[in-house]
This record gives C-alpha cells, structure tokens and sequence, in this order.
C-alpha cells in the first residue's frame, strides 16, 4: 500500500505535543504529493478531528478522493512487474549470485506507484484477484490473491511461473495508526520465493519496510518507506539488512536505502542509493560496483498482466467488485464514488450479520492456514511440464459449472 492521505492543508495550527521531526520532509518528488481543493481539505480536516495519537485505522472509513482506484489485491502484483530481474536466477553457480538476483527483484517493485499520496482500496473478506502475465520468451506466469481475513486485514497471494522455475508464496498484514502529523502503516507478513531449480536452496523469505503518510495537519503531504527489512536464505546463510531511510527534516535524502549483505557472520556487500532512482550493489571483497535496478532507466519495461474483461469476472473478483468505484474515481464524481464504495461495504457488513447469525464460518477459497502461514490449496507442481501448467491455470480458473 503505497499510500494513505493527499496533502489537507499547511494552515493548520501544529498540534499540541507533535515533535519537529513528525514534519512532513522538504525537497520530495513531485508525483510524491499532491494538492486537494477546499472541499476535498475540509472532509480531511473533519476526519482527523475525530482521531487520536495512536488510535487504530483498520476501522476508519477515509473519504473516496484518498483512493488510488484499485484493490490492495491488484497492488501486489507490482511485485512481478520485472520478472527477467528472478528469472533464470537458478542457473548461476554462486549462490550469493542467486541471492543478489533476490534482492534486485525485491527493490524493483517499489517504484511503482500512483501520482501523489493516495491508498489502494481495501480488500473485502473473500474478494480475490487473478491474472495471466504472457512473457516475450513464450513462457507464462500465473497469480492469484485473495483476502482471507477482515479483522485482522490478511492478503495471501501466490505466484509461480513453472517455464521459468520461480514460485512465491506470501501474505500481507498492514496495520494503520495516525501518530499526529502522520499516518504509519506496519507491513507485517513476508514473501517466500522458491527457485524450483535448486531446491536446496529452500525458500528467500523477504519482509517489508514500514509506510509513512506525513505532513497531514502541516507542512508538505508525502509518502515514505521507512524502517529495516530482511532478506534472508538461511540454507546458505546469507542475509540482509536493508533500511528505507527516511528524510529528517534539515537532512537527508528522500527515499534513501542503504544495507549490508552477509554471509554467516562475514559482510559480502552493500547496497546504497533510492528506490526511486538508481540502487547499487558493491562488493567488499573486489570493491566493485554494480546496478540492481536503475528506475528511470528500466522501470518503464513492467511485465503487462492480462485479466479477463469485468463481464466475464465472478462477483468478488476485485475488478469487477470496485468496478462502480473505480469508474466513479476516474470520472472525478466523488458523489458517485462515495455511494459506489458504501454499497460494496453495505453489502459486506450484512452479509457478515448473516454469517454471524447462523453460525456459519467464512471459508477462504484459494488459501488455506498450514502451521502458521497461509499457503494456496494446491500441491505446488515442481516441473515445467505442460501438465503442470494445465494444472495451475486449472486451479486459479476452475471451468464453469455446466
């Protein structure tokens, strides 16, 4: 979730207790902000005058205009939008190599993001996102998310390109608290990749950084990644530390990284530079340097997902659900936008009383909870056999009942 509130206001009084380095940082992108008319400013003021310092935002419904128009589901696959950074990782030799690979796949996602400080939609329980990716060597990769818990938020995604030996299993547990002048988002949950063509390297399981949506009642609204994530393969004992700096207020570089690579107790690299622009790896033993991924020069090359048109969706898939939304969103009719959302939350809220009254439990359709992680209820195939492909494709797109 790239993204909590647009900028409210610079007029406001600072808030009685706030610290200076709860400002919002100076000098950031343009497309990292973004400006509300007087209307829009007033609903925001109206909301924050309704929170308190450390008060839980899973609850908190936040006017449509904040909304990035799509699903947090659909937000996820941002992640597998440079599959050539993780494809073929399998073939390299060195196992730091591999792990290198990992880490260029990781950072390559962060870039993407709309204009401004805006939040995806959230998942509703059962809702779920499905898509194709068809790559330029004839190969294909297959993903499928679903939320498969409410209260507590809980996405579980999974992806997997047999032709290309790659699978990841994940889920995503964000939990919002406004601190004052911001909004923090705790990413809690983990991405497990498996690299089907050396199993034993086991899985490169990867966390997330924190979010930050800062300047809500003063100064300039901004996003920022904040905080240390790990990436780690613990089979050959490699890992790394990598902090999303934020800015301080009279120093600093917006969007900043910097981390270290191990293995075992010995350091190998460093990482350095902006998730926004260029990150490099440099190794310690040879001194030398090169590009993970450079956002400018190869960002624009995202893999195109195909998803079927919204006629031929099932009623909780998060295209068709949030279709009204998101056409709404698009034409900049707030109006309707607000009525579009209410409808889809209505229609959740009674469907849980039903559920609630009959004693009924919710199912998850494509997940399953295993030993304290969500993992897809399909016996993951480990061969690039057309069966298995068949088989895949099957699973996330069962045939229609006659």
């Amino acid at each position: 979730m790239m993204g909590l509130f647009s900028q409210a206001g610079s007029h406001i009084k600072r808030a009685r207790g706030l610290s200076v380095d709860d400002r919002a940082p100076e000098d950031t992108e343009p497309d990292d902000t973004s400006i509300l008319d007087e209307n829009e400013g007033s609903v925001i003021l109206s909301l924050i005058s309704q929170l308190r310092v450390g008060m839980d935002l899973s609850k908190v419904t936040f006017p449509t205009f904040v909304l990035e128009p799509r699903s947090m589901l659909e937000r996820i696959t941002d992640f597998m939008s440079h599959p050539d950074l993780i494809f073929g990782a399998e073939k390299c030799d060195d196992p730091e190599e591999r792990f290198t690979r990992i880490l260029q796949y990781y950072l390559a996602g962060w870039h993407i993001k709309p204009k401004g400080v805006k939040k995806p939609y959230n998942p509703v329980l059962g809702e779920f996102f499905r898509c194709r990716y068809d790559y330029p060597n004839g190969t294909q990769g297959f993903f499928v998310a679903e939320q498969v818990s409410h209260h507590p938020p809980i996405s579980a995604f999974f992806y997997i390109s047999p032709a290309n030996r790659v699978c990841i299993v994940g889920e995503l547990r964000p939990k919002s608290k406004f601190l004052g002048n911001s909004v923090s988002t705790t990413m809690e949950g983990e991405n497990r990749i498996t690299l089907m063509g050396v199993p034993d390297d086991g899985e490169y399981v990867v966390t997330m950084p924190n979010m930050y949506a800062r300047g809500i009642l003063f100064g300039k609204m901004v996003l920022e990644l904040g905080d240390t994530c790990v990436v780690k393969n613990e089979k050959n004992r490699l890992f790394c530390d990598l902090e999303f700096k934020t800015k301080g207020f009279f120093s600093g570089t917006y969007n900043a990284i910097a981390g270290r690579v191990r293995r075992g107790s010995s350091d190998t690299g460093e990482v350095s530079g902006r998730w926004s622009h260029v990150m490099e790896f440099k190794s310690i033993k040879s001194g030398s340097k090169r590009v993970l991924f450079d956002a400018a020069k190869d960002g624009q090359s995202i893999a195109p997902k195909y998803v079927p048109d919204i006629e031929q969706q099932e009623p909780y898939e998060s295209r068709r659900l949030w279709n009204d939304l998101t056409q709404a969103i698009e034409e900049r009719n707030m109006e309707r936008a607000t009525e579009a959302k209410s409808a889809v939350e209505d229609a959740q809220r009674e469907l849980r009383r039903k559920r609630e009254e009959s004693g009924e439990k919710f199912v998850s359709r494509y997940f399953e909870r295993r030993d304290g992680r969500w993992e897809p209820k399909l016996k993951i195939p480990r061969d690039d056999s057309s069966e298995a492909i068949d088989a895949v494709q099957t699973w996330i797109w069962p045939p229609a009942a006659e």
